[in-house]
């Protein structure tokens, strides 16, 4: 991504929709919307993350547990009625060729979700989770391994920040859009029932008990409120409101592009990067067939904190095994790899889809069927960000990312 292209997008935000402009057929939108409403009211990952990790992890690492059993939401609504609904929206019907492809994979992509919450704590909610996010190749183990064994581990320094601490910070950073754009939707809140820091929707969810490094505030602030919302801002006031939800395949990409947030703004950590690294080997290890305490045990060995190792350890074993975690290093990979080759960000920041639907999306800008982005990620303020993303790009490994240092 260079500088003329960072500010291309910029002034691409200030334009205004021309009412003359091409437009979708009825038909087709109303699928979308349908679509899309559908995708909005199914909590995917809430539903499949305990609500009691923060407990047992006390319990583990106290050593009095070593086969952690979890306990999740009860689902607001049967898969059954999901499924029902997602059969009565005929995406074969749609009259435009690119978007009938793209909303033909999010149905699939939904199918597939829709059987794994009925499977949850079953073996087939594992192998649904590799149908939908892919398997650990190789190569991406590999790499995950390597990083392990050749980034020193980073001694934290200064105590976490208070939930309260970051949630004004969110706020103010929210804030910062919102002067922006008066209009737009977002909001941050502190809940009991979650693990962390995530992102659900228009919302920034912080837990109660989430305890945010200092050095690693600015980081996380541009990852979740600085691609995940910006991009679900873009998304939901595109012609196709998909694009809000996130059309078919979008976690990797979204995920890889929050870490590159983090590289832009100086602030991916050693620490970060062997997290990221931890991820890949726990999926691999637990799609290979390891216990809870064996992944956990071996965490510990590549010299991982307990208290992270176990909640890398929870993220891949819950609802029965999730391969998510690996998308995170690989969507990093991917991208990185798209800038090497000269590829460009700009049709990223529109909503929330697949690097490799970027073609589709880009026959669709061509054909001025998609609106400008009304916000773009605060870091593109700062000339130095596309600097230590080309340096991150152009870097002989991925040992050389943290702080922008190539």
């Amino acid at each position: 991504m260079s500088p003329a292209a960072s500010a291309d997008v910029q002034s691409d935000r200030t334009g205004s929709a021309d009412l003359e402009s091409p437009t979708f057929s009825t038909h087709d939108l109303a699928i979308d919307r349908a679509l899309a409403q559908l995708s909005s009211s199914v909590r995917f990952i809430l539903d499949i993350t305990p609500v009691d990790a923060d407990e047992i992890r006390a319990v583990f690492l106290g050593g009095d547990l070593t086969e952690p059993e979890f306990t999740y939401r009860d689902l607001e609504t049967s898969p059954d009625v999901f499924e029902a609904m997602l059969a009565d929206i005929d995406v074969s019907s749609v009259e435009d060729a690119t978007l009938g492809h793209l909303l033909r994979a999010k149905h699939r992509e939904m199918e597939l979700q829709f059987a794994m919450l009925r499977a949850r704590g079953t073996g087939d909610f594992r192998q649904l989770g590799i149908e939908l996010y892919g398997a650990v190749t190789p190569d991406l183990r590999e790499l995950a391994e390597s990083l392990l064994a050749l980034v020193t581990p980073q001694v934290a320094g200064g105590d976490p920040l208070a939930p309260e601490t970051f949630l004004a910070m969110a706020e103010e950073e929210i804030e910062h859009y919102r002067s922006i754009d008066p209009d737009i939707d977002i909001h941050a809140e502190i809940r009991s029932d979650v693990s962390g820091v995530m992102v659900s929707g228009n919302l920034l969810l912080i837990s109660e008990d989430a305890a945010v490094a200092p050095h690693r505030a600015l980081a996380l602030l541009h990852h979740e409120v600085g691609t995940h919302l910006v991009t679900q801002v873009n998304g939901t006031h595109q012609p196709i409101t998909v694009m809000g939800t996130g059309l078919a395949g979008y976690d990797e990409t979204q995920e890889g592009l929050a870490v590159l947030a983090e590289v832009a703004v100086g602030g991916l950590t050693p620490f970060r990067l062997r997290q990221l690294a931890a991820r890949v080997v726990t999926v691999a290890r637990m799609t290979a067939g390891a216990s809870f305490g064996e992944s956990y045990d071996a965490l510990v060995r590549h010299g991982i904190p307990e208290g992270s190792a176990f909640t890398t350890t929870m993220r891949a074993y819950r609802s029965g095994g999730l391969a998510k975690d690996a998308i995170y290093l690989r969507g990093l990979v991917d991208l990185l790899d798209h800038i090497r080759k000269g590829g460009s960000l700009d049709l990223l920041w529109l909503g929330k889809f697949s690097l490799s639907d970027l073609p589709l999306i880009g026959d669709l800008r061509d054909r001025e069927l998609l609106q400008p982005a009304r916000i773009l990620p605060r870091y593109l303020e700062d000339p130095d960000s596309t600097g230590r993303l080309l340096a991150a790009a152009h870097a002989p490994d991925l040992t050389h990312l943290w702080e922008g240092t190539p």
